[in-house]
C-alpha cells in the first residue's frame, strides 16, 4: 500500500491554497514555484479537483483558484478521492480475488486497515493542518513573496 504521487501532491497544493487563502484566488504558477510542482502537473490535478466542487477558480489578472468549502469542511481523504486515489492495501484493488479468483485469507484485514486509514484522513481537516506550527513555519520559508496571510500565522 502507498500513497501515489498524485495524492501527495494533491494535499500539497490544496494546503499552500489554505494557507494563502486570505490573499484571494492563488495562481498555480505560485503554488507550483513554492512547492516545486510542475504547473501542468497541478493544473491536471486542479481539474480534477474542481470537477469535484472542492476548488473555484478565476480567470482573468488577479486570477487563480480558491478553496470551494471552508477549511474546516475539506479532508484529506476528499482532496486524495477527488483527484482519482485511494488508500487501499488489500492486493486485490479490493475486489476480494486476491488469490485465483477468489478471497484471499488475510484479504479482510487489509480491507479493515484501507477502511481505518481512510477514516483517520477524513479526520483530518485542512483547518487542523493550517493551525499547525511546523507547517506555518515551513510555509513562512517556502514563500519568498513573503505572501502568506499574516492572520493565519
Amino acid at each position: 500500500m502507498r500513497l501515489t504521487t498524485r495524492g501527495r501532491y494533491a494535499v500539497t497544493a490544496v494546503l499552500d491554497l489554505a494557507l494563502h487563502a486570505g490573499d484571494g484566488p492563488v495562481p498555480l504558477a505560485d503554488v507550483a514555484e513554492r512547492q516545486g510542482i510542475s504547473q501542468a502537473y497541478l493544473e491536471q490535478l486542479f481539474r480534477r479537483l474542481k470537477q469535484n466542487g472542492l476548488v473555484i477558480g478565476a480567470r482573468g489578472p488577479g486570477g487563480g483558484y480558491r478553496l470551494a468549502r471552508t477549511l474546516d469542511e475539506t479532508s484529506v481523504s476528499d482532496i486524495i478521492s477527488a483527484v482519482g486515489e485511494g488508500v487501499d492495501a488489500t492486493r486485490c484493488g479490493g475486489t476480494g480475488d486476491c488469490q485465483d479468483g477468489e478471497t484471499c485469507l488475510t484479504h479482510e484485514l487489509w480491507a479493515d486497515l484501507s477502511q481505518q486509514i481512510d477514516l483517520f484522513l477524513k479526520r483530518i481537516t485542512f483547518a487542523s493542518l493550517v493551525e499547525r506550527r511546523d507547517i506555518r513555519s515551513i510555509a513562512r520559508r517556502q514563500d519568498p513573496k513573503n505572501l502568506i496571510n499574516a492572520q493565519i500565522l
